[in-house]
């Protein structure tokens, strides 16, 4: 684990969210948006989103046909308009604050528990791992989950394995880590220095 952690220092030393927001809401609302997408696109619906309903009050008023054509571009779009005035409607009752409360959160339209795990990470810097498939693909290639592991397991493995580290940089290392170096395809292996333990087969 040390050798891993050692790499992921010296690779990715400052790692963080690439989701944009400026509210707590707005990284909530962000993630569950990012579902079959990229952060990058969801950044780029967002902007406009957050700019012309620019507080949950607003989001609540909203059309919910504007929206659909505001985060058209990241795909599902019929579901996460409808998620996004709800959650909205939600927050409510805990006047419009994120709260530090998993079972709320998981009870959210379109909010599971990788979504919460992000939340909680981010703005109440809750030790938890978020097992996106970035996360997945690395940690059954470094040999800490199996192929068969859903990421309920992949997650309860790594929290077991690094549980004497910070969580919620590993969170974003792993994933910054996935998503640019360790990819699905065409995977940086040349350099990498986790090589000498990686399972990956070809």
């Amino acid at each position: 684990m040390n050798e891993i952690i050692n790499y992921l220092d010296e690779l990715i030393p400052n790692p963080k969210c690439e989701l944009n927001y400026n509210k707590d809401y707005e990284l909530l609302i962000a993630t569950m948006l990012s579902a079959q997408t990229t952060d990058k696109r969801v950044n780029e619906v967002t902007d406009i989103l957050f700019k012309k309903y620019p507080s949950l009050e607003c989001l609540r008023k909203a059309d919910i046909n504007d929206i659909i054509n505001i985060i058209k571009p990241i795909g599902t779009y019929n579901k996460k308009a409808k998620n996004v005035i709800e959650i909205a409607n939600k927050l409510k009752e805990k006047n419009d604050i994120v709260p530090n409360d998993r079972t709320f959160l998981e009870s959210l339209p379109g909010v599971g528990r990788k979504t919460t795990n992000v939340v909680l990470s981010n703005i109440y810097n809750v030790p938890c791992i978020a097992v996106d498939t970035h996360v997945h693909r690395v940690s059954i290639r470094l040999g800490i989950a199996k192929k068969n592991d859903d990421v309920y397991t992949t997650e309860k493995k790594l929290t077991k394995k690094f549980k004497n580290y910070d969580l919620c940089r590993l969170h974003h290392q792993l994933v910054l880590f996935g998503r640019y170096y360790c990819k699905a395809v065409n995977p940086k292996c040349e350099n990498c220095k986790l090589k000498n333990i990686c399972k990956k087969e070809g």
